[in-house]
């Protein structure tokens, strides 16, 4: 149960597991064929950035309150906004298919991200679009942004548990 407690360990863990993640995000794209929404590349975003935060914990493994709350907010950040992402999406596909429809399908991200402003980009990205509300797999119930939902919650609550941890166990070289 040493592992619990060893502060690097657990966030290059983490840091490994976001980057399967990611990994399998790319296998269902590329090799099964599923098109992500806007939405989904926005939560690949708050991944990517939650796991370059566990892996900056990992390297550095803060013994100070100071340091580790640092950390602790960087993942916070990024698991509350991929959880709100994960949400939104959630709530897209709890809507009927007439529902459905009278969401624009919109423009692909590519073509927003040259044709818009920056923020005109992130407000037509978290409004969604009827790609987003399309369940395209499913797991044990869960759609794909009900799975990320799930691990965005459990990263929060790892990153908790890090800055929580005893310093003399939070250095763990």
């Amino acid at each position: 149960m040493y592992w619990l407690t060893h502060y690097r360990l657990l966030s290059g863990l983490a840091a490994l597991v976001i980057a399967g993640m990611m990994g399998f995000a790319f296998y269902l794209e590329y090799v099964n064929g599923l098109e992500p929404c806007p939405l989904c590349m926005a939560q690949r975003v708050a991944f990517v950035g939650l796991g370059l935060v566990f892996l900056v914990a990992a390297l550095w493994a803060p013994v100070s309150r100071a340091g580790r709350w640092i950390m602790t907010s960087g993942l916070l950040v990024f698991s509350a906004a991929g959880a709100a992402l994960a949400g939104r999406q959630l709530y897209l596909q709890s809507l009927t298919a007439e529902q459905a429809e009278a969401l624009t399908c919109g423009m692909g991200l590519e073509f927003m991200l040259d044709a818009f402003p920056f923020w005109e980009v992130v407000r037509l990205t978290l409004r969604g679009t009827g790609d987003c509300a399309e369940v395209q797999w499913v797991f044990l119930g869960l759609s794909i942004p009900g799975w990320t939902f799930v691990a965005f919650l459990g990263f929060a609550a790892l990153a908790l548990w890090l800055a929580l941890m005893k310093r003399s166990n939070a250095h763990g070289a």
